[in-house]
């Protein structure tokens, strides 16, 4: 048994055969969340990996279905953190899956400076508006806007933390592509391979995925374009393989 807080509940990560504590007043992950978790390259046999703004452990989570590596979340609020390390505990994965609270800007002295193979993360998307503009829900808050550190501290943070030969996976907006590829390189994060992710065939992309080696040569691959619904407002069948395990 798991014990649940508040409004939390246990979802299904089907896919993966495994459950996550959410809360819709905290924190609930999004397809985001899980279009990294399946783009990133991981090794498969062992590995060390981590991943930034952890939120309520689903990256790690769903990383623990493609590698038999060892991986370390940071999450920077209290209640996430208790909640990822709860779902660890309940999936059985404490053996391989470990959380740390604190703030990404600390890692690198904390975990040490090029320590890891696989480096994602999902940060806040969005510059911090005026007071007035910013969600009264303080986790939520946190989770959507740069309040506790902006792109660049993440892009530095990764880059100190991976590895030389090492590779980052970041999952933003496409308004921010440009913003991306400089810090990375300004941290020596070259990009190696990048997705845009379209609602649908005939709208603009909504989300980037990024992946960058760590001093790595420059040669930009762009993958196929990822399309989330059909023509019937329903998943397309790459989609629903990702979520659903379904060919």
């Amino acid at each position: 048994m798991v014990e649940l807080k508040e409004d939390e509940r246990l979802d299904y990560l089907l896919a993966e055969n495994l459950r996550i504590i959410q809360s819709p007043s905290v924190f609930a992950f999004s397809l985001d969340a899980v279009l990294l978790a399946r783009f990133v390259y991981v090794p498969i046999q062992k590995g060390n990996l981590l991943d930034l703004c952890s939120g309520n452990g689903v990256i790690p989570l769903f990383l623990s279905a493609r590698t038999k590596g060892t991986i370390t979340g940071v999450e920077i609020q209290p209640r996430l953190y208790d909640m990822a390390v709860r779902s660890i505990e309940y999936n059985g994965l404490g053996n391989r899956l470990h959380m740390v609270l604190g703030d990404i800007k600390d890692m690198p002295k904390q975990l040490g400076y090029g320590k890891y193979d696989v480096v994602t993360c999902n940060p806040p998307y969005f510059t911090t508006p005026p007071k007035s503009e910013i969600n009264p829900n303080e986790h939520l808050a946190i989770a959507r806007h740069e309040i506790l550190c902006t792109l660049e501290d993440a892009i530095k943070a990764a880059s100190d933390l991976v590895r030389q030969g090492g590779k980052v996976a970041f999952v933003h907006r496409p308004g921010r592509l440009m913003d991306i590829i400089t810090l990375m390189r300004k941290y020596r994060l070259e990009p190696k391979r990048m997705q845009f992710v379209y609602p649908k065939a005939e709208k603009d992309a909504n989300t980037l995925l990024v992946e960058a080696i760590k001093d790595g040569s420059p040669d930009l691959k762009i993958e196929q374009p990822l399309i989330v619904y059909n023509e019937n407002n329903e998943y397309t069948k790459e989609i629903r393989e990702i979520l659903y395990g379904e060919s």
